[in-house]
């Protein structure tokens, strides 16, 4: 399934989209997608470990770390996503470092083959993206963007105009992870972003209260990583935790 079509469905339902990120190759990541999907997960983001990642906290960190001592590698990766046999969307979130190794039109096919619909590269600046948004319009997969709260001008229009899918949207300055609070600023990149792409805010959500806020503020769906990885992380009654903590979050986005 496209992402549009599901942006579609939910628009005409009046739902917002819950995207559920976890990282692949921590734990039983099959048992983990079925629950997060039987909770009610729109989306499914599915992290690609890479050493370095950038844009994370310490919590999907410590997520990446696990995968990559279990053995997670990008072969394994599309491997397992072949087999996953979820009727959502399915979205890649990794670095460009292991796109540029792999091969970009390489990479681009095997998410293709994989079913996976969309594409996040978090250090991959619009103006460098050019190769990859060809391959993955040439074989119909969506360049998914990040908007900061710093984002503004010609950078942002930039991106509003090569960005599909969804616009990813930065709630705070700084690393992914849960928070007690919405930023003021999710507010303001909602006012200030214009489009009429989907727009998704992540960074920060991790309960049904924070993401019926920020839908209410005009988001089209929310993000949520870390609390679903905390979970993991405990290694206590995972998949049901995994399924009752997206089911909280999908009911508030009604």
């Amino acid at each position: 399934m496209r992402i549009s079509e599901k942006f579609g469905e939910l628009k005409d339902k009046k739902e917002g989209a819950l995207i559920a990120y976890v990282c692949a190759g921590d734990g039983d990541t099959v048992g983990i997608v079925h629950s997060l999907v039987r909770g009610g997960a729109d989306i499914v983001e599915l992290g690609l470990p890479f050493s370095d990642p950038v844009a994370d906290g310490p919590t999907i960190q410590a997520s990446i770390q696990r995968a990559l001592d279990a053995g997670m590698n990008p072969d394994t990766y599309f491997d397992m996503v072949k087999g996953l046999g979820v009727n959502v969307p399915l979205v890649v979130m990794t670095y460009y470092n292991l796109i540029f190794k792999r091969g970009l039109e390489r990479f681009v096919t095997d998410c293709r083959d994989s079913e996976i619909t969309g594409i996040i590269v978090p250090d991959l600046p619009p103006e460098e993206s050019g190769e990859l948004a060809g391959y993955c319009e040439q074989h119909d997969v969506d360049l998914i963007f990040l908007v900061a709260p710093t984002t503004k001008g010609d950078r942002l229009e930039d991106i509003l105009k090569r960005g599909t899918g969804f616009l990813y949207l930065v709630s705070r300055l700084g690393v992914t992870g849960a928070r007690a609070d919405i930023a003021l600023s999710t507010k303001e990149v909602l006012d200030r972003v214009k489009t009429d792409k989907p727009r998704a805010v992540g960074f920060g959500i991790s309960s049904g209260e924070q993401a019926a806020e920020v839908v209410k503020s005009g988001a089209d769906g929310v993000i949520v990583g870390s609390a679903f990885v905390d979970i993991i992380a405990s290694g206590q009654d995972i998949t049901q935790r995994l399924e009752e903590l997206a089911r909280e979050i999908k009911s508030s986005l009604g």
